[in-house]
């Protein structure tokens, strides 16, 4: 798997920009990416360094009424914590 490949989307949400604060940024990933390969991604994108990565898989959801019923598919997401003195400037004002 190519390194880039590895991130998908950064998550913003109310919790992920409260987290922004203390250094910790969340990204959907890749379903077969692991803790190494995120934290090279994320190293080589932004040029910044990565303290700690927390992984954990979402489970897929029921979603829609009647005949559009259906289940989203499974998802993988990461919250990288980085060293005190770097962040990720494409987060901030969003």
């Amino acid at each position: 798997m190519e390194i880039l490949e590895v991130l998908r989307r950064p998550i913003i949400t109310e919790k992920s920009t409260a987290l922004q604060e203390k250094g910790k940024y969340t990204f959907e990933v890749s379903r077969e990416a692991n803790k190494q390969q995120i934290k090279q991604a994320v190293e080589l994108a932004f040029k910044v360094e990565v303290d700690k990565v927390n992984v954990m898989t979402m489970p897929a959801k029921w979603q829609g009424p009647g005949r559009r019923r259906g289940q989203t598919s499974p998802w993988k997401k990461a919250v990288v914590t980085l060293k005190p003195r770097y962040k990720i400037e494409f987060f901030e004002g969003v």
